[in-house]
């Protein structure tokens, strides 16, 4: 008899237990919280930047209030690279043969490189899946600032002086502006916050200007306002920080 009461105080408290996690769980998963989201993409080109440059790719940080009603505000920067340059901006620099000299009058090797940057202020939501999980479809807006540029990279064995120092400015077409940005994918947080992360697509509208002055290779100053997009994935590493919790308690 002993031993039944026993058996059944322990399958009492282990119920208990288990109903106290679970609640625990769930309320550790509601509130406000401050999302830091370490992000990845790959983006294709459209519009005038197609003319320049080929898939790409960005590495970069955000970071966003998610009240508790499911609405997004945040920031997010990136840095963009890339290693198709389709637009070449030393043809005339080149000899007959295609090649350009260094001034020790060998063949250097000259590569071309897109470069970028990439700053939104975005707002948005969450639309949750049910009413019990904070993951969901995630939809933002966002305005900010887009810059792209070609990279001369070096001949690392010889100088060329018409590529040294303040000359590259008159190759590089950098060109930065206004851009707007729109995503839709999946954010998934965890209850128990153990894994938390966003994945979907980016789409990126941006009106840049030439910000040189003169190009050498053209002759000419390049005035006229560019139409760049972007469309690509984007996939982020998430760590939740709750508003409001006792430090101790935090779990990251």
């Amino acid at each position: 008899m002993r031993i039944a009461i026993l058996l059944l105080i322990i399958t009492a408290s282990t119920g208990l237990y288990g109903q106290q996690r679970w609640f625990e769980e769930e309320r550790n998963n509601e509130g406000n919280l401050l999302l830091l989201n370490l992000q990845y993409g790959i983006h294709l080109p459209g519009a005038d930047l197609n003319d320049r440059f080929g898939t790409s790719f960005s590495t970069g940080v955000s970071f966003d209030l998610l009240t508790e009603k499911n609405w997004l505000l945040g920031v997010q920067g990136g840095f963009h690279f890339g290693n198709k340059v389709d637009e070449n901006v030393l043809a005339s620099l080149t000899g007959s043969d295609g090649l350009i000299f260094n001034d020790d009058i060998f063949p250097a090797e000259i590569r071309l490189r897109q470069r970028g940057l990439a700053f939104n202020a975005e707002f948005g939501r969450i639309f949750r899946s049910n009413e019990r999980s904070r993951s969901g479809i995630r939809a933002t807006l966002g305005v900010g600032f887009f810059q792209h540029k070609i990279r001369i990279q070096d001949d690392p064995l010889g100088k060329v002086s018409s590529l040294s120092g303040a000359y590259k400015k008159g190759y590089d077409r950098l060109s930065n502006g206004l851009a707007t940005t729109q995503f839709i994918g999946y954010q998934y947080l965890s209850k128990n916050r153990r894994i938390n992360l966003m994945i979907g697509m980016e789409f990126t509208q941006a009106w840049t200007k030439n910000q040189r002055s003169f190009n050498f290779d053209e002759r000419t100053a390049d005035t006229k306002t560019r139409f760049d997009l972007l469309t690509g994935w984007r996939i982020g590493w998430t760590m939740p920080f709750y508003i409001g919790e006792n430090p101790d308690e935090i779990r990251y």
